[in-house]
């Protein structure tokens, strides 16, 4: 998982929780600028830091990673030509 799709998972946790950065920040003992930066990809945190983001999200980080890993099982049963068309969708949106 690359910088970005931790950004982006830790936002989409955020906003399920209603929190802004501010609380969230506060909670997992972090400043919302880094906050910040972990959600627009610009820095990735350390599983330490992530744990501690994890934890002011009020999950864990088997939580965190369970829907990619999901994803990827999902993914893996698809036939050459069904990914070919998944990845043209997505790269669509």
């Amino acid at each position: 998982m690359n910088a970005k799709e931790v950004g982006r998972r830790v936002k989409y946790f955020r906003e399920q929780k209603n929190m802004t950065k501010n609380a969230l920040a506060n909670a997992a003992g972090v400043s919302p600028t880094y906050v910040y930066q972990i959600e627009e990809g610009l820095k990735c945190p350390t599983v330490e830091y992530l744990s501690h983001i994890c934890w002011g999200l009020g999950i864990t980080l088997s939580e965190f990673f369970a829907e990619e890993n999901e994803l990827k099982e999902r993914v893996a049963y698809l036939t050459p030509e069904q990914r070919k068309l998944l990845n043209a969708f997505l790269n669509s949106l």
